[in-house]
């Protein structure tokens, strides 16, 4: 009987409108759920406490043996390991910096590094308070051994109870489990938290056998989705191979849009004004006179030129800017200070000052070959028209140039930098849901969604802001 009346719930209620229809027999299939996706060669051990009124608490334990096949190399066979252990640790301080960063560094190469998924930052996050589980972000880090306990690879996961700070939303996702009668969170998260940049997200030693680690890490990652009981495995912001790659093991496909700034080996900022249309290089060249008009100087500050005066200054504009448009702050003021401390000149922290006074601020990390703009902040007493453009678009483009750097990633959203020379890239999700039965609906979605993404992202590129034939 309480099937009975689950399964008619399901099938009277309002679909959400995001998703559209779900199919006729939607709610008649076999879940998934429970059912393990590999078999490791010595049994897991789980438990998943998760929140709730009674449960203050949440703890969850998993491991995993894994036996790589043999390689037809002998060479291979000399180096390769016949056992990899999969283990969760609930804090990235159980991972040592090295060998954490060891496989960043790999698994990115040197060329396109990637500041946000260093030791550094990550555990900036943890220590200072800001993704913990207190805030929703449970970490659940995963990491690969061989037999002699020699890091393999590394995941950043965590455990959510909620969809905030992830920039690929999945809200209406939530609504539809929960109109059928279904539990969405909490879910788990594969991310670098508050951060959508595009870059790897399983983190592999460079070796002979990385391509199986790979498989290896996957298995893991779904066998945790599934034993946890958890709705759903998200793997936001990968890289394009690595989504490419998920897709054959079981992952649906998103796509988004971002705004990123290429430098065309350009000398100097007039060089690249020299490439947008006449109307676009004169609004801009407008917009920049207005700050020296307002007797506003900017500078850019790295490593130890950044004060602890100027951290304390720049939280409070990131207050201005959070309190006005989210609500609540993601950060914490100890975050800005650690970060200073532990990752030096990987930080660029441009200031704008009205006399000896800071009014405004915007936060970038300097990565193997891009910029990447973080957070922006101003004075909330007083409105400085364009400096918001100046400090966060056309500074970073100057700071791309004098560091020799290809690209300026200026953060999600915002067509307004359209106009500034920035155009429209694609960035990329993957999404694993337990259940079979609302999988087929998020699919059909995802589907229509690309085909909307691309439209807009070629309407951008074709009314673009550069000369003809400039892309």
């Amino acid at each position: 009987m309480a099937a009975a009346a689950a399964l008619t719930y399901c099938c009277h209620c309002k679909p959400s409108p995001f998703l559209g229809q779900f199919p006729p027999n939607f709610g008649k299939g076999k879940s998934s759920v429970g059912q393990s996706v590999r078999n490791p060669v010595s049994a897991s051990t789980i438990t998943a406490l998760f929140w709730g009124s009674n449960n203050k608490s949440l703890q969850l334990d998993f491991s995993r043996d894994f036996t790589l096949p043999p390689s037809s190399s002998s060479s291979a066979q000399q180096t390769t390991p016949q056992k990899v252990s999969i283990s969760v640790v609930s804090s990235i301080l159980e991972v040592s910096p090295h060998a954490w960063d060891a496989c960043t560094l790999d698994a990115s190469g040197a060329q396109n590094f990637n500041p946000f998924l260093t030791h550094a930052f990550l555990s900036s996050l943890e220590q200072t308070g800001c993704a913990v589980q207190e805030t929703g972000w449970k970490p659940c880090h995963i990491v690969a051994k061989d037999e002699s306990q020699n890091i393999l690879a590394v995941v950043p996961l965590y455990l959510k109870s909620h969809s905030y700070g992830e920039f690929v939303f999945d809200h209406s996702w939530a609504d539809a489990y929960y109109s059928l009668g279904s539990r969405y969170y909490p879910k788990l998260q594969c991310c670098v938290p508050f951060t959508p940049v595009t870059g790897p997200r399983i983190l592999i030693r460079n070796t002979c056998f990385k391509d199986q680690v790979f498989d290896i890490m996957v298995s893991a990652l779904k066998d945790l989705a599934a034993k946890s009981q958890v709705s759903s495995l998200h793997i936001t912001f990968p890289s394009e191979n690595e989504w490419h790659k998920l897709k054959d093991k079981g992952f649906l496909q998103r796509i988004g849009m971002q705004y990123h700034w290429k430098n065309r080996n350009y000398k100097n900022f007039d060089e690249f004004l020299m490439d947008m249309r006449h109307s676009k290089r004169k609004k801009i060249r407008q917009e920049r006179k207005k700050i020296s008009a307002q007797n506003l100087t900017m500078k850019r500050l790295r490593g130890y030129e950044i004060k602890a005066t100027h951290w304390d200054s720049f939280y409070r504009f990131y207050r201005n800017t959070t309190d006005n448009k989210w609500g609540s702050p993601y950060m914490t003021r100890d975050f800005f200070h650690d970060i200073g401390s532990k990752m030096g000149d990987q930080v660029l922290l441009v200031v704008a000052e009205e006399g000896n006074e800071l009014v405004a601020g915007a936060l970038n990390l300097i990565g193997g070959d891009t910029l990447f703009g973080r957070l922006w902040g101003c004075d909330p007493r007083v409105y400085y028209p364009n400096l918001h453009f100046e400090a966060c678009y056309y500074q970073a483009i100057e700071a791309a140039i004098e560091l020799n750097l290809n690209t300026v990633e200026a953060g999600a959203q915002g067509e307004h930098k359209v106009q500034r020379g920035y155009l429209p890239v694609t960035t990329y999700s993957c999404h694993y849901l337990v259940d079979d039965r609302i999988r087929q609906a998020i699919e059909e979605f995802l589907v229509r969604e690309s085909t909307q993404v691309n439209l807009i992202m070629k309407l951008i590129r074709d009314s673009g802001p550069f000369k003809e034939g400039i892309q």
